[in-house]
Protein backbone atom coordinates (compact mmCIF):
# COMPACT_ATOMS: atom_id res chain seq x y z
CA UNK A 1 0.00 0.00 0.00
CA UNK A 2 0.63 3.28 -1.09
CA UNK A 3 0.00 6.22 1.52
CA UNK A 4 -0.82 10.02 0.31
CA UNK A 5 -1.51 12.66 2.60
CA UNK A 6 -2.51 16.00 2.05
CA UNK A 7 -1.13 19.14 4.22
CA UNK A 8 -3.08 20.23 7.47
CA UNK A 9 -5.63 23.02 5.86
CA UNK A 10 -7.27 25.69 8.14
CA UNK A 11 -10.92 25.94 8.32
CA UNK A 12 -12.69 28.45 9.38
CA UNK A 13 -15.80 26.49 11.37
CA UNK A 14 -16.06 24.49 13.93
CA UNK A 15 -15.36 20.79 13.87
CA UNK A 16 -18.64 19.50 15.00
CA UNK A 17 -20.23 21.90 11.83
CA UNK A 18 -17.45 20.31 8.98
CA UNK A 19 -17.57 16.52 10.28
CA UNK A 20 -21.77 16.82 10.04
CA UNK A 21 -21.03 18.24 6.32
CA UNK A 22 -18.19 15.64 5.14
CA UNK A 23 -20.00 12.63 6.89
CA UNK A 24 -23.47 13.13 4.81
CA UNK A 25 -21.92 13.74 1.00
CA UNK A 26 -25.31 14.56 0.06
CA UNK A 27 -24.19 18.18 1.18
CA UNK A 28 -21.62 18.26 -1.55
CA UNK A 29 -24.35 18.63 -3.82
CA UNK A 30 -25.66 22.62 -2.59
CA UNK A 31 -21.63 23.33 -3.79
CA UNK A 32 -21.86 21.99 -7.28
CA UNK A 33 -21.22 25.77 -8.24
CA UNK A 34 -17.95 25.60 -6.52
CA UNK A 35 -16.77 22.57 -8.87
CA UNK A 36 -14.86 23.61 -12.34
CA UNK A 37 -17.66 22.79 -14.82
CA UNK A 38 -15.26 20.70 -16.34
CA UNK A 39 -15.01 17.98 -13.59
CA UNK A 40 -18.63 18.00 -12.64
CA UNK A 41 -20.03 16.58 -15.88
CA UNK A 42 -20.62 13.05 -14.77
CA UNK A 43 -20.55 13.53 -10.45
CA UNK A 44 -22.76 12.17 -8.39
CA UNK A 45 -23.58 12.28 -4.81
CA UNK A 46 -25.81 10.52 -2.00
CA UNK A 47 -25.69 10.66 1.78
CA UNK A 48 -23.26 7.68 1.70
CA UNK A 49 -21.44 7.63 -1.61
CA UNK A 50 -19.85 9.80 -4.25
CA UNK A 51 -18.84 8.81 -7.88
CA UNK A 52 -17.15 10.74 -10.54
CA UNK A 53 -15.86 10.29 -13.89
CA UNK A 54 -11.96 10.59 -14.10
CA UNK A 55 -9.06 10.69 -16.70
CA UNK A 56 -8.57 7.18 -15.85
CA UNK A 57 -11.86 6.18 -15.44
CA UNK A 58 -14.76 6.46 -12.90
CA UNK A 59 -14.17 6.48 -9.39
CA UNK A 60 -17.19 5.32 -7.08
CA UNK A 61 -16.12 5.73 -3.06
CA UNK A 62 -18.86 5.18 -0.36
CA UNK A 63 -18.39 5.98 3.60
CA UNK A 64 -16.80 2.92 5.88
CA UNK A 65 -17.39 4.24 8.89
CA UNK A 66 -17.91 7.35 10.70
CA UNK A 67 -16.12 8.34 14.07
CA UNK A 68 -18.10 11.22 15.40
CA UNK A 69 -17.01 14.24 15.37
CA UNK A 70 -13.04 13.55 13.80
CA UNK A 71 -12.88 11.47 11.17
CA UNK A 72 -14.60 9.77 7.86
CA UNK A 73 -13.37 6.88 6.18
CA UNK A 74 -14.28 5.48 2.40
CA UNK A 75 -13.07 3.18 0.48
CA UNK A 76 -13.39 2.44 -3.15
CA UNK A 77 -16.01 0.61 -5.04
CA UNK A 78 -15.36 1.11 -8.39
CA UNK A 79 -11.55 2.52 -9.15
CA UNK A 80 -8.75 1.49 -11.48
CA UNK A 81 -6.68 1.07 -8.26
CA UNK A 82 -8.40 -0.33 -5.02
CA UNK A 83 -7.78 2.54 -2.40
CA UNK A 84 -8.85 4.16 0.73
CA UNK A 85 -10.03 7.92 1.64
CA UNK A 86 -9.44 9.45 5.20
CA UNK A 87 -11.00 12.61 6.09
CA UNK A 88 -9.75 13.76 9.52
CA UNK A 89 -11.07 17.07 11.10
CA UNK A 90 -9.70 18.56 14.21
CA UNK A 91 -10.55 21.43 16.16
CA UNK A 92 -8.47 24.26 16.96
CA UNK A 93 -10.55 26.90 18.69
CA UNK A 94 -13.56 27.43 19.54
CA UNK A 95 -14.89 28.23 15.78
CA UNK A 96 -11.83 26.76 13.61
CA UNK A 97 -10.87 23.41 12.73
CA UNK A 98 -7.90 21.68 11.22
CA UNK A 99 -8.87 19.06 8.40
CA UNK A 100 -6.23 16.56 6.60
CA UNK A 101 -6.93 14.18 4.10
CA UNK A 102 -4.78 10.86 3.11
CA UNK A 103 -5.47 8.13 0.87
CA UNK A 104 -4.18 4.92 0.82
CA UNK A 105 -3.85 2.94 -2.69
CA UNK A 106 -3.17 -0.60 -3.65
CA UNK A 107 -0.78 0.57 -6.07
CA UNK A 108 1.48 -1.86 -7.41
CA UNK A 109 5.08 -1.77 -7.08
CA UNK A 110 5.84 -1.42 -10.92
CA UNK A 111 3.12 1.58 -11.23
CA UNK A 112 4.09 3.46 -8.25
CA UNK A 113 6.22 6.25 -10.42
CA UNK A 114 3.48 6.71 -12.42
CA UNK A 115 0.49 7.26 -9.98
CA UNK A 116 2.23 8.40 -6.90
CA UNK A 117 2.18 12.15 -8.75
CA UNK A 118 -0.97 12.30 -9.40
CA UNK A 119 -2.63 10.51 -6.81
CA UNK A 120 -0.50 13.02 -4.38
CA UNK A 121 -1.48 16.03 -6.74
CA UNK A 122 -5.18 14.36 -6.11
CA UNK A 123 -4.96 14.42 -2.19
CA UNK A 124 -4.19 18.07 -2.14
CA UNK A 125 -6.73 19.54 -4.56
CA UNK A 126 -9.70 17.58 -2.85
CA UNK A 127 -7.92 18.81 0.25
CA UNK A 128 -8.05 22.46 -1.26
CA UNK A 129 -11.70 22.15 -2.55
CA UNK A 130 -13.04 21.00 1.08
CA UNK A 131 -11.04 23.66 3.27
CA UNK A 132 -12.54 25.97 0.48
CA UNK A 133 -16.24 25.04 1.37
CA UNK A 134 -18.98 27.59 2.94
CA UNK A 135 -20.00 24.80 6.03
CA UNK A 136 -22.16 27.46 7.57
CA UNK A 137 -24.25 27.41 4.05
CA UNK A 138 -24.22 23.51 3.68
CA UNK A 139 -26.65 23.06 7.13
CA UNK A 140 -28.82 26.27 6.59
CA UNK A 141 -30.94 23.77 4.71
CA UNK A 142 -32.56 20.98 5.84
Amino acid sequence: MAKFESSVKMIPFTQDLVYRSVSDLSHLEKVRDRIPSHDMDKMSFTADAISVSSPVGEVAMHIIEREEPKCVKFETVKSPVPMNLWIQVLPVDEGSSKMRLTIDADVPFFLKGMVAGPLQDAVEKLADALAGIPYDQLQAEP
